[in-house]
C-alpha cells in the first residue's frame, strides 16, 4: 500500500504527492511512535543494536525475525512490509497470524514456522535475512511444556557442521523458543549470535562474567565471550533428525 501526504502550499494550489515508505522507515516510525530506543528492540528480537540499525538504514531487504519485530514494535509484519498502511494489529483469527501461526488448530496441533536460517555449529554463519519455508505441524499438549512463553515465540530452524555432534548432527532440525534468552542454567543448548553470526552452542557462565561457548565435538575448541558480545536468540527445546 502507499501513503498520501498533502503539500504545505495554499490552499488553491494544494496537490497531492504519493510517498513509498521503505520497511526502514516504517521501521523507524514505530520506534518514535512508541518512545523505544534501538537497543531495547535489538535486545527484544534478540539481535544485535548493529543489525536494528541496517534494517532501519534499509540495508536488508526482509529483517531478521521480522514477526517479533512487529510485535516488538506493536505493529504487524504486512505494515511493516508496506502491505497496508495501519499500524495497529487486527483482532480475532488475523491477530494470530500476525504473531506468528495459527497457534491452537482443532485437532491439538500447533504450526511452527520453519525459517530458512542455517545456525552453524561450526565458526558460525550469517543469518542477517530469512524467509519463513513451511509450518510445521507438533502436538499442542506436548509441547506447552517445554515452552517459556507462547507458541508464537517458537520457530524450526536447521543445523549446519559438525562441532556439536553428537547431540546435533549436520542439518538436524530444531526448535528454538525465543521467550527464553536469559541464561540462567549451565551447559544448555542455546541459539545464539556472535556478532554478525549464528550458531548453537552450550554456555556457561564464568565467575568473571565471561560466557564459554562449548562445542560437544571434542576436536572443535571452546572460546570465552565478554561484555555482551553473544547475544541469546532462544534456547533449544528439541532436536530431530531424518533416519
Amino acid at each position: 500500500m502507499m501513503s498520501t501526504t498533502i503539500l504545505d502550499f495554499p490552499p488553491s494550489t494544494a496537490v497531492a504527492k504519493v510517498v513509498r515508505m521503505t520497511v526502514g522507515e516504517r521501521i523507524q516510525e514505530r520506534i518514535d511512535a512508541i518512545g523505544i530506543s534501538q537497543a531495547a528492540i535489538a535486545r527484544e528480537i534478540g539481535v544485535s543494536p548493529q543489525a536494528v540499525s541496517k534494517m532501519v538504514r534499509g540495508d536488508t531487504h526482509q529483517p531478521q525475525r521480522l514477526y517479533q519485530l512487529a510485535r516488538a514494535l506493536k505493529t504487524t509484519p504486512e505494515y511493516l512490509l508496506g502491505e497496508t498502511d495501519d499500524p495497529l494489529p487486527p483482532l480475532g483469527e488475523k491477530q494470530l497470524a500476525w504473531r506468528g501461526p495459527p497457534s491452537e488448530l482443532p485437532d491439538g496441533t500447533v504450526m511452527i514456522p520453519q525459517l530458512d536460517i542455517g545456525y552453524s555449529m561450526g565458526g558460525g554463519t550469517v543469518f542477517e535475512e530469512y524467509a519463513q519455508t513451511a509450518l510445521i505441524p507438533f502436538p499442542r499438549e506436548w509441547l506447552r511444556p517445554l515452552i517459556g512463553g507462547t507458541f508464537g515465540d517458537l520457530f524450526v530452524a536447521r543445523g549446519e557442521g559438525d562441532s556439536m555432534m553428537p547431540t546435533i548432527l549436520d542439518s538436524d532440525v530444531v526448535i528454538i523458543d525465543t521467550a527464553q534468552k536469559t541464561i540462567v542454567k549451565q551447559d544448555r543448548l542455546w541459539c545464539l549470535n556472535y556478532g554478525e553470526l549464528g550458531m548453537i552452542k552450550r554456555v556457561r557462565m564464568q565467575p568473571d562474567g565471561g560466557a564459554l561457548i562449548i562445542s560437544d565435538n571434542p576436536a572443535v575448541e571452546n572460546f570465552t565471550a565478554y561484555d555482551g558480545e553473544v547475544q541469546a536468540i532462544g534456547r533449544v527445546i528439541w532436536i530431530g533428525r531424518r533416519v
